[in-house]
């Protein structure tokens, strides 16, 4: 799903089972707009494949994405504990310490391997 000004591109890929979010991530509604990336996770859950990479690059994101963008990686937390191989990188700005420490957060509270990817621009 392509992005917008206020919304993250969303390219999920069952097959590959590679999973990239992009962009900026301050939709008005939060929940409404993770509501079917959570649902696909689920499904992709039942028949996930041997190893699952998420790929997180995110610009931005308001307090009420930073709750859905939880959530989204404890469904990959859950798939790990299914006994698939997944594998998140935060990949965020090397002069962007707000991007950095957010990846960290999350590393913290998710038990999946958890890469924080730097990138220079």
């Amino acid at each position: 799903m392509e992005g917008s000004a206020k919304t993250p591109t969303l390219d999920f890929n069952a097959e590959t089972g590679v999973f990239e979010i992009s962009g900026r991530s301050i939709p008005e509604n939060s929940v409404e707009f993770y509501k079917p990336v959570l649902e696909w996770l689920d499904a992709y859950a039942k028949a996930p494949q041997a190893k699952t990479i998420a790929n997180i690059k995110l610009e931005y994101f308001n307090t009420s994405s930073s709750k859905c963008i939880l959530d989204v990686l404890k469904k990959f937390e859950l798939i790990a504990k299914s006994g698939a191989d997944i594998v998140v990188r935060w990949h965020y700005e090397s002069d962007d310490e707000d991007m950095q420490e957010a990846g960290g957060d999350y590393k913290d509270i998710i038990q999946v391997p958890f890469e924080l990817v730097e990138i220079d621009e």
